[in-house]
């Protein structure tokens, strides 16, 4: 394939142009090909040959920003296989290809159809083939050429972050750096001087030069003034194409400030000044300003001034304001017109902070003449103390003079001074004063434990001018006197152990008092009473104003005393000494091995098991509750019991058996069957305890010795009188068996039913008080006893 271009690259190249149009293409960008021989012959295999190709040109070249009328011829294809009839024709694929490009088919000429911007775009890549047009069938391999926008002068420098700021230090030497600027040009730089870029400045000569390739910018003058001329604005230039005629340029501003520098020394507008200030004025406050100048800025103009001489640097003191840079004067000791009229000070103001190339510029500092004159003023009386404390002892009588403060006319009229107390601050008038000696009496009593200290403020005034007053603070110490018995710190809940040991500390006290400690705090303990020795306890003094509680013997019983009550008495240390007594109370507690306190009594049993009162009074409740069904169910078992007499013929005697086997509760409480099995082991008569008897009748007492001759008919004859005259007992004989096999019984039977023909005392008179239900058994028991009588 052929390629033929007949775009210009430069005007150097116009003649290369015109011969290659005027000899044709094939002499200087043909791509020759021979097309692929394909042999057929009978009976052999089918033989391929490598394309021969002539010279390749493999790019084309188009310039961009063509405005011409009609599409830019760009260059033609060519196939050696076209032989001019149109059986070939030409395809043209890849960037742009059918948009921007556009091939004739049967020629093969490549025209642009728009215009091209190399910035946008550099180059495109094509693809190239020849194809048969009747068989659709490449004739050649398809080949690959580019296409490149050939630049122009189409973009002018530009400056991308302009506007720009810089300083350089005032006074700097000539050639100083101040900043770089850089342009930058969108134009192909590898082509050509589009892109080659010359700076130049258009403003701001001659104070400041740049470089035409680098774009630096320098000062050009020497010793530029900061306090002459601040701001600078400065134009830079920046031409491509070298800088030639017909180049394209763009321009931005620098604005250059001059940084300060210290090269000026500061100065006071005056060589001498003058000041009035009154003799009143206040110790420490301000009385006057002085400034000097100084034409630099920031630290190179601070000034730090001081006084360097003069009859005032002891009087008067100066500080420098920073903000403002003024100079302060303050009054360091009060003035007196009548000693001194007027002061002269020198005062300096100087740079603190110093730049040594401007050294030579010196000395950065400046003086000047300050003249004061005092001026004379009416002052308030003044007081010969700047405070005054004074002492009196509290219980001191009303008019006790307590101290005398003083004061005088400093003017040379020397008036006459009168004193009074300000009432503000001594509102309950504890203290008044002679307004003519200044004597402080006092006006109440004083106790210091109540107020320790008084403050109260004095004011003294000219008897002429009663307007100026002077006050002065007072402070009255109330001293101490030993008023205040010793007294315990605390209550103290004192436990002695059941289980104590002698000697055994129970309690440490201590004391405390409400005198000063010159009249308190050495306390002695000791027992009220003493030399008498308590049996029980003892106090031992400790010397650190403490005492111990110590057990004088061992073991101590509640149920014998739960409670003892211990007079002590508490001595102080002051002259004369104070005592007090004090009951302490010591509970005696159950306690466990190792001291602590088990149980002391009810009550502290149960606040010791941590119930509360709801809890307490919910255990009473249950109690109560089972009292009442307690006592129901014995009414009702009472209300049960059958009568004694079945009817009024019934007048035998009743024989009463028990069911229950092994005796019930009632049995082993009326008889001892022990005794009855051991007459020896028989102590003394036991009464029953379920029913406490009206009437006793106390056998005589036998001996331990007596049990042995004992028998046991002697024994159930006791018993039987015990019967007879028990009161508490049935009202009608019963059976009573003894289970006891023994020696044998002269006396017959021992059954009770014959204990009717026994002679008895008893009176059954008390059964008519016991109502209706036995009136029965009275007249019953009534007649037996007549017929017993009778007989």
């Amino acid at each position: 394939m052929r390629v033929t271009g007949t775009s210009c690259i430069c005007p150097v190249l116009v003649c290369l142009c015109f011969v290659q149009r005027c000899y044709g293409a094939a002499h200087h960008s043909s791509i020759k090909v021979t097309r692929n021989q394909t042999k057929h012959i009978e009976g052999e295999t089918e033989v391929h040959h490598r394309p021969k190709r002539g010279w390749v040109w493999n790019q084309f070249f188009v310039l961009e920003e063509h405005l011409g009328p009609d599409p830019q011829y760009v260059g033609k294809l060519h196939s050696n296989s076209d032989k001019g009839d149109g059986s070939v024709k030409y395809i043209l694929t890849g960037e742009g290809a059918g948009s921007i490009f556009l091939i004739d088919d049967v020629t093969g000429d490549i025209h642009a159809t728009t215009s091209l911007d190399r910035e946008q775009k550099a180059h495109y890549v094509l693809h190239a083939q020849a194809i048969d047009r009747r068989k659709n069938l490449p004739l050649e391999p398809e080949s690959e050429f580019i296409i490149k926008v050939q630049d122009i002068n189409d973009n002018a420098p530009e400056f991308s972050d302009g506007p720009f700021v810089a300083t350089v230090p005032e006074m700097s030497e000539v050639g100083t750096s101040v900043l770089q600027v850089t342009a930058t040009d969108a134009d192909d730089p590898t082509y050509g001087n589009s892109a080659r870029v010359v700076y130049s400045i258009l403003h701001g000569q001659p104070y400041f030069s740049v470089d035409p390739k680098t774009g630096v910018i320098r000062t050009a003058l020497p010793s530029m003034d900061r306090e002459a001329k601040e701001h600078y604005s400065v134009v830079i230039q920046a031409k491509d194409m070298a800088g030639q005629v017909g180049g394209l340029s763009g321009s931005t501003t620098v604005n250059i400030t001059l940084s300060d520098v210290n090269d000026n020394p500061p100065k006071f507008p005056q060589k001498h000044y003058q000041l009035y200030v009154p003799e009143s004025a206040q110790v420490g406050t301000a009385v006057g300003k002085i400034k000097a100048t100084d034409a630099d800025t920031g630290l190179n103009a601070d000034i730090k001034y001081s006084i360097v001489n003069g009859d005032g640097g002891g009087v008067f003191a100066i500080a420098t304001d920073r903000d403002n840079r003024e100079g302060i004067l303050s009054l360091k000791k009060p003035l007196n017109f009548e000693r001194k009229k007027h002061y002269s000070l020198n005062i300096e103001g100087a740079n603190p902070h110093l730049d040594v190339r401007f050294s030579h510029l010196g000395p950065f500092k400046d003086s000047t003449t300050l003249k004061i004159i005092v001026g004379d003023v009416d002052e308030a009386p003044l007081f010969t103390l700047p405070s005054y404390t004074l002492e009196v002892y509290e219980n001191a009588k009303i008019g006790t003079v307590v101290g005398l403060v003083t004061a005088q006319d400093p003017d040379s009229a020397n008036n006459l001074v009168r004193y009074f107390i300000d009432r503000s601050a001594d509102g309950d008038q504890y203290f008044s004063i002679d307004a003519t000696t200044g004597a402080i009496r006092t006006e109440k009593v004083l106790d210091r434990e109540e107020a320790p200290w008084y403050n109260i403020t004095v004011a003294a005034a000219e008897t002429e001018n009663p307007s100026l007053v002077t006050h002065v603070p007072v402070g009255v110490k109330v001293l101490d006197i030993n008023d205040n018995p010793p007294e315990l710190a605390h209550e103290y809940d004192m436990v002695a152990c059941e289980n104590a040991k002698q000697g055994q500390v129970i309690q440490t006290i201590s004391a405390t008092d409400k005198d000063d400690s010159a009249n308190g705090p050495r306390f002695h303990f000791s027992l009220e009473g003493e030399p008498l020795l308590n049996p029980n306890f003892t106090i031992r003094n400790n010397e650190d104003n403490t005492a111990s509680i110590v057990t004088r013997r061992r073991k101590f019983t509640r149920t014998a005393q739960s409670l003892y009550y211990l007079p002590i008495v508490i001595s102080d240390g002051g002259n004369p000494s104070l005592s007090s007594t004090t009951t302490l109370a010591i509970r005696v507690c159950a306690c466990d091995r190792d001291g602590r306190v088990r149980t002391c009594h009810a009550e502290a049993f149960l606040s010791s098991a941590g119930l509360s009162t709801g809890a307490l009074i919910a255990i009473l409740l249950c109690v109560i509750i089972l009292l009442v069904i307690v006592v129901l169910f014995i009414t009702l078992r009472r209300s049960k019991k059958e009568p004694l007499i079945i009817s009024e013929e019934d007048i035998r005697e009743n024989i009463v058996t028990y069911d229950d086997e092994g005796g019930g509760e009632q049995d082993t409480e009326a008889f001892d069957i022990t005794a009855l099995r051991n007459p020896s082991a028989a102590e003394d008569l036991k009464y029953r305890r379920d029913v406490r008897p009206e009437v006793f009748s106390t056998p005589k007492h036998q001996t331990p010795s007596s049990f042995d001759s004992i028998n046991v008919q002697e024994f159930i004859e006791q018993r039987l009188a015990e019967a007879d005259l028990d009161t508490s007992g049935p009202p009608y004989d019963s059976l009573q068996t003894y289970a006891y096999e023994g020696q044998r019984s002269e006396a017959g039977s021992i059954s009770s039913l014959d204990s009717v023909t026994t002679h008895s005392e008893q009176d059954y008179n008390y059964l008519d008080d016991w109502g209706p239900e036995f009136q029965k058994l009275a007249e019953l028991y009534g007649e037996i006893e007549s017929e017993r009588t009778t007989t």
